[in-house]
């Protein structure tokens, strides 16, 4: 018993030695790191240790000894010192370690993401020349251009540009396959299959996005502005096939098993050549009354139906099973009008996806075209629902697909940048992307089509690290056309560690081009020292937009322990453009700060942008860092929620809103309105896709028609289809009267240029929507807004009342408003003065600026314009302002040369 009791002390003296010496060596570990004289003391390691040992930085060090200060400044700990600063150690540790698991970014391992569109060295230049391009093409040949147009506007982001081109190749477009694929790619833009009850074969009453106008070929110059005829239910198959003009009364009677189905001779060989030389040409069937066709493939009930057709041209009383038969026969036997028939009834009759998922295959064998376009037409409107269905993989991704649609005239380079677009949003490294490209580069025929597929197949290889496969592509792609592929070049060469050919390649590129901003930012990546911050301080001055400059500088700043400096930098591209990269970095320096409601704020706000984000490099849920940075903050009730929300919204702090609202979603996941105002906010961020999605969610979690309706005319509005949101908005009022069908209709309308009368109109609008219940938010708006109409119309008084109405119910834009009102009735020192309060309490500035320097002297004008420039350089009236004063001075400067 005491050999066994001493055994255990001898074993717990041995921990106690052992943990005692992983000390010494931990303590020494952190000491050699804080003295290590590197680029400041990185905040990635401060998050990971944390200092728990005093020592003495004057000590000098001996070269024989490892540590770097002498060992017997050392204050070794004892055995019971170690047991307590253990404890205090991981009570001690810094939070901000918990939330920042995988450290920070690194500066060395930072690179911006290649842009997958057609870039242009001369952008204007571009544009002008495919314009020309348009003006000198026949109007039923323009739909390719038009594409083109919508491949080369793709590098400024603007959904509602790209519409408009797509709209406008689908109106150009003649065949059926480009119709179906452009109208269902419109309706995909506006992501029609996230609304709950709808159909793949809805449409919004216009031609341009009808499926059933779609399987119609032909030229419409007008289908862009006309209505289709949806509620009449177009027939694709009708009476207009013309009775046989064979006029022989003999009888044949056709034999299948054990059943005879008696036909009329001379207009079943009236059907085709080929049956006609059988029962009129030297065939012995000639001879014979009776003919067994028991093996040529067909029923009874079909032959019935053959013969049916023969006498009425008519196939509707024909059941699916039996077309598909006639459809058969009719190859077999060559009646090009029979299987025409068939096939537009055949189009005509499917309805959901399932149906075409059966049919395509039994489409492509008999070779019916319009059958095909009909079940693409199904599988295309569904997307991005249905793209990794086995059914829909076979029929588009392998070359033999790929030919198999051909034989039908529908496979085509716009079918395949289609889907290659929908993949590579979906997952852009996913072996179907890869697939769907190969197809692409396939259907390429002209130098932009090819540039464009090997420019995207290179940038997914790259990103898969495919790097030799990307390099080639990419140098493909810069023998077509595209000289931005050679980015793709350059960091395929930095992957396989050729950094100086990369920087070269670059280098070359701002030699022999006009420089942009992408160009430096690119060369920043291969560029070393000061060269590389002045790479990037020089693309911030071309291309304001860029964001990884600021990221980079921020992430500097952060590796030099400035992260206050490097919030400020973030906040000087978060002020003018919202992208969630940088609210992410902008999150992740708060949680170092611990500062972790505004971190809350960021992430909330992220997730609106984007609900499935993942952090940290895509290894942490952004909702679950929600949840345990929650519960080191206060948290909010929902009265709290709302006074933070009109706080926010007062101090125009669309960000912080954002995040409120999404807080007050949590609590209350199916509130329609808290989803309609979300939209609002991400509009004015000009994040239009993100609003969309939160309309869809809003009209379906509507709980009552009218207000699904209000959120419908909304959808179609802000798509271009005011005349179809109107009559949302007129529908919704005939179901009950309500502030926003009220608003949704004066807005609409307003959106036009206004006389008198219709003025009057959308006045008396918006004073119905005010006497409708609504929260200040909204009733501020349309305050707001009616003060606008009410200047429009020289009412100036009546202008003002509305004005500080808005401004009682703490809507700040509306001292924009009042200080127009004061400039109009001459009194500029009061509007300075208002543009000033306005100032002085919102967060989002620029605009502000912009609009006091009206109100002011040149100087102070310039000054405002200068500083609303620094806040948002996206806005163009300053720099005309600006250009058109040098005008003007060096006109100035002519006129006194003059005298000379």
């Amino acid at each position: 018993m005491s050999t066994c009791t001493d055994s255990n002390e001898e074993r717990n003296i041995w921990n106690w030695k052992s943990r005692f010496v992983s000390l010494i060596c931990h303590y020494s570990l952190e000491l050699s790191h804080t003295m290590r004289g590197s680029r400041g003391f990185k905040l990635k390691d401060r998050c990971k240790t944390t200092q728990v040992h005093a020592y003495n930085p004057s000590s000098e060090t001996s070269t024989s000894n490892p540590f770097p200060f002498p060992i017997s400044k050392l204050h070794f700990p004892t055995i019971n010192s170690i047991l307590q600063e253990s404890a205090d150690s991981i009570i001690s540790l810094s939070t901000a370690e918990t939330f920042l698991p995988y450290g920070l970014p690194r500066t060395d391992s930072f690179e911006p993401p290649l842009e997958l569109c057609l870039k242009s060295v001369d952008f204007v230049e571009s544009l002008a020349e495919l314009y020309r391009k348009i003006q000198m093409t026949q109007d039923f040949d323009k739909s390719l251009v038009y594409l083109e147009q919508y491949a080369l506007l793709c590098s400024l982001g603007d959904p509602k540009l790209l519409r408009r081109c797509l709209q406008s190749a689908r109106q150009h477009a003649v065949d059926v396959h480009s119709k179906v694929v452009l109208s269902a790619w419109l309706r995909f833009e506006r992501r029609e299959d996230e609304l709950v009850g709808s159909s793949a074969l809805d449409c919004i009453g216009r031609v341009v996005e009808c499926p059933n106008a779609a399987l119609l070929h032909g030229y419409d110059p007008n289908s862009v502005f006309d209505h289709c005829l949806c509620s009449n239910q177009i027939s694709h198959f009708g009476n207009n096939f013309l009775s046989s003009e064979s006029e022989e009364d003999g009888v044949v009677c056709f034999c299948i098993g054990n059943e005879e189905v008696n036909c009329i001779r001379g207009k079943i060989a009236a059907l085709s050549a080929p049956l006609k030389s059988m029962l009129y040409g030297n065939f012995i069937e000639s001879d014979k009354q009776r003919i067994d066709f028991t093996h040529v493939g067909i029923s009874a009930d079909g032959m019935r139906a053959v013969d049916f057709f023969t006498r009425t041209r008519r196939l509707d009383s024909c059941s699916p099973n039996v077309l598909l038969e006639l459809l058969s026969f009719a190859n077999r036997f060559c009646c090009e009008e029979m299987k025409s028939a068939c096939d537009c009834y055949l189009a005509s009759l499917l309805s959901d996806i399932d149906e075409a998922l059966v049919l395509i295959d039994y489409a492509l064998e008999e070779r019916a075209h319009l059958l095909v376009a009909s079940c693409l037409q199904l599988m295309l409107r569904e997307l991005p629902g249905y793209l990794y269905n086995p059914k829909v993989l076979n029929t588009f991704c392998s070359s033999e697909a790929r030919e198999r649609l051909a034989t039908v005239g529908q496979a085509s380079f716009l079918l395949y940048y289609f889907l290659s677009q929908v993949a590579i949003e979906d997952n852009m490294v996913s072996k179907v992307t890869v697939m769907l490209l190969e197809r692409l580069k396939e259907c390429a025929n002209e130098r932009w089509q090819k540039a464009l597929a090997l420019h995207q197949l290179g940038c997914v290889l790259l990103e898969r690290k495919d790097y030799k496969e990307a390099q080639h592509c990419f140098e493909m792609a810069i023998e077509a056309g595209n000289i931005y592929s050679i980015v793709g070049v350059a960091r395929t060469k930095l992957k396989q560690g050729q950094m100086f050919l990369a920087y070269e390649l670059i280098n070359d590129i701002i030699i022999k081009y006009k420089p942009m901003g992408w160009m430096y930012q690119e060369r920043s990546l291969y560029s070393l020292g000061k060269q590389k911050i002045l790479d990037v301080n020089e693309a911030t001055r071309l291309d304001p937009t860029l964001t990884f400059p600021y990221k980079y500088r921020a992430i500097a700043m952060v590796e030099d322990s400035q992260i206050e400096a490097a919030v400020t930098e973030i906040n000087r591209i978060v002020d003018f453009k919202v992208s969630p990269d940088c609210i992410e970095l902008r999150a992740w320096c708060f949680i170092a700060l611990e500062d972790y409601q505004s971190a809350i704020r960021d992430i909330r706000a992220l997730l609106t942008l984007e609900p499935n984000f993942m952090m940290f490099h895509g290894k942490v849920r952004a909702d679950h860092l929600v949840e345990l940075l929650s519960q080191h903050v206060q948290p909010w009730s929902p009265a709290d929620c709302w006074m933070q929300l009109y706080d926010r919204w007062s101090f125009v702090d669309d960000i912080g809103s954002l995040s409120v609202i999404y807080q007050m979603l949590i609590n209350d996941p199916g509130r329609s309105v808290l989803r309609f105002r979300q939209s609002l906010l991400l509009l004015r961020l000009n994040c239009q896709k993100a609003a969309m999605r939160s309309l869809r969610l809003a009209r379906n979690h509507s709980t009552s028609k009218y207000e699904k309706l209000v959120y419908e005319g909304w959808i179609l509005y802000d798509t271009g289809h005011r005349e179809e949101a109107l009559a949302k908005a007129e529908e919704s009022i005939s179901i009950q009267r309500s502030f926003e069908a009220f608003f949704l209709k004066a807005y609409a309308l307003a959106d036009t240029t206004l006389d008198s009368e219709s003025s009057s109109y959308v006045i008396q609008l918006l004073e119905e929507a005010l006497k409708c219940p609504s929260d200040g938010l909204r009733k501020g708006q349309a305050l707001n807004n009616l003060g606008s109409i009410y200047v429009d119309c020289n009412k100036l008084d009546l202008a003002a009342d509305c004005y500080v109405s808005a401004l009682e119910i703490k809507h700040t834009r509306a001292h924009q408003g009042l200080a127009r009102v004061y400039h109009l009735k001459n009194d500029r020192k009061a509007a300075y003065e208002e543009m000033t309060k306005l100032i002085d309490k919102a967060q989002n500035k620029a605009s502000a600026y912009e609009k006091r320097s009206e109100y002011c002297d040149r100087d102070m004008a310039n000054n405002d314009l200068s500083m609303a420039t620094q806040l948002d350089p996206l806005r163009t009236y300053p720099y005309r302002y600006r250009a058109a004063g040098n005008l003007l001075f060096s006109w100035s400067n002519c006129r006194e040369l003059l005298f000379f």
